[in-house]
């Protein structure tokens, strides 16, 4: 089944399989970021999380050169202090990050500044050939303002984070494989369905299991272990008294395919 959101001026939509594709398309200005793109993507948010015909989430970018290549830096010139504790952009990808369905960033080209942030607060990220990552804020005597300081360091620890921020350099596909910035690399053209296979394989799996376990393992990094083990069981007894455990259970033992319903 097929169907189109929007339309929308900054992106491209559509649902295919359960699977929303969304495509920053603003491809003459490599998809940097500006207030429209951040308007529209709330509102395919707030519009996708109340949609039953979507279960998982992929971003990526128009055109072979760039993902996101950053801020609009002609809006950066212009942000004051007042921009910075208001926020915008971060409480947005705290709403990439926050959603209750599976998200994918699919990245094709330069995934900079902004770019590499929201690829950060996807729940995977999996990358062309192509795709160069950085956080060159500091050129510009800022820094990576949108959580980028934060989510990097608990991807890929402290040490390469602080020299990647410090430094602004740009790593490659392989490199941000090898530091588990992303978790698979493949070809361009293979880019959208390999990302489109991993949504179905998870949207395959209890819809409702996998909704509490990305939270569970998000509540989870920002405790100590011993409470991020209660909140597990917490999640573990609602799902043991849910309809799709006794269905996954019985499909299971009847060696059929089991029919979620996510309750």
């Amino acid at each position: 089944m097929e169907s189109d959101y929007g339309p929308f001026e900054t992106l491209l939509t559509g649902v295919t399989d359960g699977v929303l594709l969304v495509t920053f398309n603003r491809p003459e200005v490599r998809n940097a970021i500006n207030r429209q793109v951040q308007l529209d993507l709330r509102a395919v948010l707030e519009t996708a999380r109340a949609d039953d015909a979507v279960g998982a989430v992929v971003l990526t970018g128009a055109g072979e050169k760039a993902f996101i290549a950053g801020a609009d830096i002609s809006q950066v010139a212009g942000y004051t202090k007042l921009t910075a504790l208001d926020s915008d952009l971060q409480r947005l990808f705290d709403l990439v990050e926050e959603f209750p369905k599976p998200t994918i960033a699919a990245v094709n080209g330069f995934a900079l500044g902004g770019g590499c942030e929201i690829a950060m607060a996807c729940d995977i990220r999996i990358a062309s050939q192509t795709a160069r990552f950085g956080l060159p804020e500091t050129a510009l005597s800022v820094l990576p303002g949108a959580g980028g300081t934060q989510r990097l360091a608990r991807i890929i620890g402290t040490g390469r984070a602080i020299e990647l921020v410090l430094t602004g350099r740009m790593v490659d596909a392989d490199e941000a494989e090898r530091i588990g910035l992303v978790t698979a690399v493949t070809q361009p053209d293979e880019l959208i369905d390999r990302a489109r296979e991993i949504a179905a394989t998870i949207l395959a799996r209890g819809p409702l299991a996998t909704r509490l376990a990305k939270l569970v393992i998000r509540a989870g990094m920002d405790a100590d272990q011993r409470t991020g083990q209660v909140v597990e069981r917490l999640a573990q007894a609602v799902l043991y008294e849910s309809e799709d455990k006794r269905e996954g259970t019985a499909a299971f033992l009847g060696k059929r395919p089991p029919q979620f319903t996510g309750r």
